[in-house]
Formats: C-alpha cells, sequence, structure tokens
C-alpha cells in the first residue's frame, strides 16, 4: 500500500466527470518521462493504492487490468497524486520492462532513457544527509568536518583523475575517480547550499 491515505484519495478524485473513469497520466519516477495514458474506475484505484501495482479499467473490454498481467512488463507505483481540478491522476511509477504493448519503452515511441536519473536521485539524498546528519554516514561526517575538508576532498579527487587520465590501461580506476570527484563535488554544493540544478542552470545559460 501507498504512504498516502487511501481513503483521502479515493474520496478526492471526482469520478462523475468522467462518467466513472478518470484519465491516468503514467511516468517514470526516475526520469520523469511519460509512459502511458490509462483510465482507472473507483475500483482499479482503489486496488492500486492497497497493492502498490498499476491497475487499470479497459474501455473496450468493459474489464480491470493490471499492467504486466500477461506481460511481465509491471509497474510499481511509487506516488499517486490528483490534479487541481480532481478529476486526472498522474501516477509515477518504476516499470519492469517496456510501458507499450508494441515493445516500445512508452506509448509515445520515444527512449526512456535511465542513465542520468541517478544524478538526480543522488542529489536529493545528498541535500537529505545534509538535513538529517544520520549517524555512520560518510557523506555526514564531511558536512561535520565543513568546507575546508569537504573542498580539499574534491582537489584530492581531481588530481587523482587528471592521474589516472594519463594512464590509458585502466579505464575501471578512471572512471571510479571521475565517480568521487562527482560525488564530493555534489556535497560541496550542498554545504554552500546549492544543487546539481543549479550547475545545470549555468550551463543552460551558457548554452541558450
Amino acid at each position: 500500500m501507498l504512504e498516502k491515505d487511501q481513503n483521502s484519495i479515493l474520496e478526492k478524485i471526482d469520478f462523475g466527470k468522467g462518467e466513472g473513469l478518470v484519465p491516468v497520466i503514467v511516468q517514470d519516477a526516475d526520469t520523469l518521462k511519460v509512459l502511458m495514458l490509462g483510465y482507472m474506475n473507483k475500483q482499479a484505484c482503489d486496488i492500486t493504492l492497497r497493492t502498490g501495482r498499476a491497475t487499470f479499467y479497459s474501455r473496450s473490454r468493459k474489464e480491470l487490468w493490471e499492467k504486466g498481467e500477461t506481460s511481465g512488463n509491471s509497474m510499481k507505483v511509487k506516488d499517486m497524486s490528483v490534479d487541481c481540478d480532481a478529476d486526472t491522476i498522474l501516477l509515477k511509477v518504476e516499470p519492469k520492462g517496456p510501458a507499450c504493448h508494441t515493445g516500445n519503452e512508452t506509448c509515445f515511441d520515444e527512449a526512456n532513457n535511465r542513465d542520468f536519473s541517478f544524478l538526480r536521485k543522488l542529489d536529493e539524498l545528498i541535500a537529505q544527509r545534509k538535513k538529517d546528519l544520520p549517524e555512520k554516514s560518510y557523506t555526514t561526517s564531511l558536512f561535520k568536518a565543513g568546507v575546508n575538508k569537504i573542498a580539499q576532498k574534491v582537489g584530492e579527487e581531481a588530481v587523482e583523475l587528471i592521474i589516472e587520465a594519463k594512464d590509458e590501461n585502466n579505464k575501471e580506476l578512471f572512471l571510479n575517480e571521475g565517480a568521487d570527484l562527482l560525488y564530493h563535488m555534489l556535497v560541496l554544493l550542498h554545504h554552500r547550499d546549492f544543487s546539481l540544478v543549479d550547475v545545470v542552470d549555468v550551463l543552460k545559460r551558457r548554452h541558450s
């Protein structure tokens, strides 16, 4: 069952406008790419909330259907929200396999590229670490050590990356140093009350 209160969501949705059905926009929770459009009646919405598995109502077959029940390409629901008019649902999911019955990643024939979605999650995780400061966390130890220590680590990782860049025989070590540098840079950004988004905005302005 989703963390959101099941009854409050069901009571909020206006199923009457669409004669018992509401459109459901399905979005990848990580990439934020729109995967498909489906429909739910109250029963499908209730099942989705209780089980955490995306369940819809087929207008052609006049029956409920669970995404992936035959294909195996299921969708684990991470969040459900309702629009301002209470007649459209936004479903954020973790897809297992293609979203479209044609085999495409989305029903709009778009690539659902997940390569960079983890950066956003890492950025959010570091922000949460700064807020909560959990014990036994390396990120917490950096925040507690202060800007000088964090900046020092960024410098050390940058130097190590430069050294490994000259060794063309060890690609794995080079990539690991790149990951270390990127992580420590994110920590430094958050220590200064910025985030990856702020750096991306600068890059966008430069190339606009």
